[in-house]
């Protein structure tokens, strides 16, 4: 489907407060406006998780997920998603390591938005542009920490993620995904070398693919 241009938001300050980038591009009439942003990226275990969301009011409280505690994520979790629309994505590892890690993601931001339940008029996705969306965007760097659409996807999948680790955890509990959410720790890398992965660990990334070798190595030792 091809877009119409539409102009991009004025400059805006990244000082201007979280809700700048959106009071931008109402000025223009373009609304509602989607934010989109993942969780898990850098982990070697567990899914992806990438959301859209359209913020339906102001939510006081807002802002980057990784900087907020877990108490603060859930309270404003459960806010997000009585105010806004949400579209919601879960890569599975297996996924992302027969696609690999950026175009997993790439695609899990087309298909969130995909998922709406409106028809955003403007996209701010965090950190790097993203073809193929179905309206205008605008990739903004930090975005969860200027642009409060972004803040609030960054919120829903982060929290989402967790809890999906917290069960990933109580199936394999040797490897502590409840506290390290599947990224690499002391405590992974040796739950790693003493179990060798899980079929939720991703096998494309380093860390994984290293015990892999050195556990095969081992065996054939023996």
């Amino acid at each position: 489907m091809t877009v119409a241009f539409r102009p991009r938001p004025s400059v805006v300050r990244r000082d201007s407060g979280l809700y700048a980038y959106e009071r931008a591009l109402a000025r223009r009439g373009l609304t509602p406006i989607a934010g989109v942003d993942e969780a898990g990226r850098g982990a070697c275990a567990g899914p992806l998780v990438v959301a859209a969301v359209v913020l339906r009011k102001q939510i006081d409280g807002l802002g980057d997920s990784k900087l907020l505690t877990p108490i603060v994520r859930e309270r404003l979790y459960d806010q997000i998603v009585r105010a806004a629309h949400v579209g919601l994505v879960i890569i599975p590892p297996g996924e992302i390591d027969a696609k690999g890690l950026h175009k997993s993601n790439v695609s899990g931001m087309r298909r969130a938005v995909a998922q709406l339940p409106c028809d955003p008029e403007y996209i701010l996705t965090d950190g790097f542009p993203v073809p193929g969306l179905p309206a205008p965007s605008l990739a903004v760097w930090k975005g969860d920490q200027v642009a409060a659409c972004v803040a609030a996807a960054s919120i829903v999948a982060k929290v989402t993620r967790d809890r999906l680790m917290v069960t990933l955890d109580e199936r394999y509990p040797q490897y502590g995904f409840a506290e390290h959410k599947g990224y690499v720790t002391p405590g992974h890398r040796l739950a790693l070398a003493t179990h060798g992965p899980c079929p939720d660990h991703r096998y494309s990334f380093v860390t994984v693919a290293r015990e892999m070798g050195e556990n095969e190595m081992g065996a054939g030792v023996a």
